[in-house]
C-alpha cells in the first residue's frame, strides 16, 4: 500500500446522520487477498494466461468483466458461481476480517439498523466467507449477478437503497477500500468512506471518498433512532 505510515489519520471524531449503510465485501469486510490471489492463479493457468496480468486489474470488478477480457468463454454465471463458490472452501484459511468489522456489524444487528452488502463477487462467494469468518448475515445483498454492469457503475448501489425498501431520497453511506466502488457510491450520490486497506491512498482519495479510513476501527455506532443510522468516524484522513 505504499506510503499509510507517512499520512495523518488524527481528524477529530465527526458523526454522521444516514438513512442506511452498504457495505462492499472483499477490503472493506474481510480481505481475502491471499485467497482470490490463488483463485486467479488457478484460473490464469486454465486460461493461458499471466496471472499477474490478470491481478493487476481485477480488484473490486466483477469476475464476468474479467473474464470477458480473456476468456469469454468462461464469462457465464454457471461457470463463475462455481468456481467462486470454492474459493472459501478451498482457501478458507487465506482470509481474515478487516479490523473492527465484525464489532461494527454486531452492533448495527444489535439495533436493527438497515445495512446491507453490496459486492463485485458472487453470492455463492459471500455466503461462504460468511460461513467460513461467522460474521453477521447482511439485511439483504446486491451480487455481481444482480446487475448488467459493474462498479463503477452505481445501479449496484442504488438497487442497495431499494432492497433495504428504504426510499429514493433516503440518505445512504458507502463504505467501499476499491477506487472503483468509491466511485460508484458517489455516482449514486452517497457520502463514502474510503477504507486504506487494499489500494494507496492517493488513489481513494482520487476517487472521491469524503473520509478516508485506516480500518473499520475507526468506524462506529452511535445510535439508531427515528430512522436514522449515527456513525461516529473518528481518526480519519487529515487532507
Amino acid at each position: 500500500m505504499g506510503s499509510i505510515d507517512e499520512h495523518s489519520f488524527s481528524a477529530p471524531p465527526e458523526v454522521v446522520s444516514v438513512h442506511g449503510l452498504l457495505f462492499d465485501f472483499d477490503g472493506t469486510i474481510i480481505d481475502s487477498t491471499p485467497a482470490i490471489e490463488k483463485h486467479w492463479h488457478k484460473q490464469g493457468n486454465l486460461m493461458g494466461v499471466d496471472p499477474k496480468v490478470i491481478l493487476a486489474t481485477s480488484h473490486g470488478r466483477r469476475s464476468i468483466d474479467v473474464f470477458k477480457i480473456y476468456d469469454p468463454s468462461k464469462a457465464n454465471w454457471d461457470y463463475i458461481s462455481h468456481e467462486e463458490s470454492l474459493i472459501p472452501k478451498e482457501f478458507g484459511h487465506d482470509a481474515v476480517e478487516i479490523p473492527g468489522a465484525r464489532k461494527l456489524l454486531v452492533s448495527l444487528e444489535e439495533v436493527n439498523a438497515p445495512w446491507a452488502v453490496v459486492t463485485s463477487g458472487t453470492r455463492g462467494l459471500v455466503n461462504g466467507w460468511l460461513e467460513v469468518l461467522n460474521l453477521a448475515h447482511p439485511r439483504t445483498m446486491v451480487v455481481a449477478e444482480d446487475v448488467e454492469n459493474g462498479k463503477p457503475d452505481p445501479t449496484c448501489y442504488l438497487l442497495g437503497r431499494q432492497r433495504l425498501r428504504l426510499p429514493d431520497t433516503a440518505e445512504m453511506l458507502v463504505v467501499e477500500d476499491a477506487p472503483t466502488g468509491v466511485q460508484a457510491g458517489k455516482a449514486a450520490g452517497f457520502k463514502v468512506i474510503g477504507l486504506a486497506t487494499t489500494h494507496t491512498i492517493e488513489q481513494v482519495k482520487g476517487a472521491g471518498a469524503d473520509w478516508i479510513v485506516r480500518d473499520l476501527t475507526s468506524v462506529k455506532l452511535n445510535a439508531f433512532q427515528n430512522g436514522k443510522v449515527e456513525i461516529v468516524i473518528s481518526d480519519a484522513l487529515i487532507n
